[in-house]
């Protein structure tokens, strides 16, 4: 186990730590012109002038974004923005493009309602530009998708960083799931989200009424590119090599999936664990239950009795959240099955164990936020789960994967 787990901890580190190292600046804009960039979305208008990118409104424009004809991955990202405090603005990163005309959930006052976006309508993370009165200025926003990520309603100084009418330089790391912002040198926005691993980048102009056009500048971009996190395969998809079914249930491969049913009059709860281990880590699964009790074990304790960290995944309630098998039990997560889509559907369940800061997304939607979890486990191995006969269950699994930089082996 100690073996296999260094391997994997060791290559995403060395393969991270090695690009790094090779990276250069390079300026994002050439300071004379818009070669590099194109307009994505709405009517605004951008303009090279005096080393700087300038964004106009026009009014009746819907959001306005020049974005870049390349994409990148992982990297740091540093510019200075001065804004007409009446217009907001942003930096989108790892940006894309719905292809067709698109439904999905955003967050509106706390709750997800339905939407639908046009074809061609600019989406992902948005650094957020601001004024002083809003005080979101370095706060991460999920355009025309989730909306806030991270609004800084938590962070007192970053709200107070910018500044009105003056030159305001804003820093951001992408590496992997983290996405970490400063405002005029004061750590903003931090999150672990890996909906999007790569996309290009993006200047707003947003909507706006006013009698008179407003301006957004740029300038001193630049960037170092920093390569790229990929998903490496924890499972062959054919079959059931390096997991191990121990316990209760029955695990077999299906239409490349793994199936997990409980066994009539078994009421053993029945587990599949993978042969390897690891400390640190962004693990994914896809699921869909149609009936009963079942989880995404992490960082489990196979030798003596299953003790793990649970992402919980129920037909009815609570998945998403944290159990702490052979520990505290239930810790957090939602309480309904709001972010879990029905029960034919497959389901994108990703878990972030970085030191002690744990999180969970279902389906995008976090679920579980512990940035210093004092009281949990630090390693081990990965194991799903069915539950026995008091609890029928039918769950299946597929495209279980680990986050690594795109050099590691």
């Amino acid at each position: 186990m100690q073996l296999r787990q260094v391997v994997l901890v060791a290559a995403a580190l060395l393969g991270s730590s090695a690009f790094a190292a090779e990276a250069k600046w390079v300026p994002l804009f050439d300071g004379k012109s818009l070669k590099g960039w194109q307009v994505c979305d709405g009517k605004a208008t951008y303009r090279a002038e005096g080393g700087m990118i300038v964004g106009r409104t026009v009014e009746g424009s819907p959001n306005s974004f020049l974005c870049t004809t390349r994409e990148y991955g992982d990297f740091e990202l540093e510019y200075e923005a001065k804004t007409d405090p009446a217009l907001n603005s942003g930096v989108q990163l790892r940006a894309h493009k719905y292809e067709t005309e698109t439904k999905t959930k955003v967050f509106n006052q706390g709750k997800l309602i339905d939407r639908t976006f046009p074809a061609g309508r600019v989406r992902g993370y948005q650094v957020e530009i601001s004024n002083e009165k809003a005080a979101g200025s370095g706060g991460i926003f999920d355009e025309a998708r989730r909306g806030w990520l991270d609004d800084l309603s938590k962070n007192e100084a970053a709200r107070k960083a910018f500044r009105d009418n003056q030159w305001n330089k804003f820093r951001v790391v992408a590496s992997g799931d983290s996405i970490k912002v400063w405002v005029n040198g004061l750590p903003a926005a931090a999150i672990v989200d890996s909906l999007d691993l790569s996309g290009f980048i993006g200047l707003q102009v947003h909507a706006v009424k006013s009698e008179k056009p407003l301006e957004v500048r740029w300038r001193n971009m630049r960037i170092k590119d920093m390569g790229r996190h990929v998903w490496k395969p924890l499972w062959d998809g054919k079959s059931l090599a390096g997991w191990t079914p121990s316990a209760g249930g029955k695990w077999s491969v299906q239409d490349g999936s793994i199936y997990g049913t409980s066994v009539e009059g078994d009421a053993r709860i029945g587990f599949l664990s993978s042969d390897f281990a690891f400390a640190d880590g962004t693990v994914r699964v896809r699921y869909r239950i149609s009936k009963g009790n079942s989880g995404f074990f992490v960082r489990t304790d196979t030798a003596s009795g299953m003790a793990a960290y649970e992402v919980e995944i129920d037909a009815e309630k609570r998945s998403g959240g944290l159990w702490e098998t052979r520990g505290r039990n239930w810790v957090t997560g939602p309480e309904d099955n709001a972010a879990q889509k029905p029960a034919d559907e497959w389901n994108d369940l990703t878990a972030s164990l970085h030191g002690r800061r744990i999180v969970f997304h279902l389906n995008g939607v976090k679920t579980v936020d512990l940035p210093n979890d004092e009281k949990g486990r630090t390693e081990g191995h990965l194991a799903l789960q069915a539950h026995g006969a008091k609890r029928p269950t039918e769950v299946w699994f597929r495209d279980i994967a680990i986050l690594v930089p795109a050099t590691a082996k």
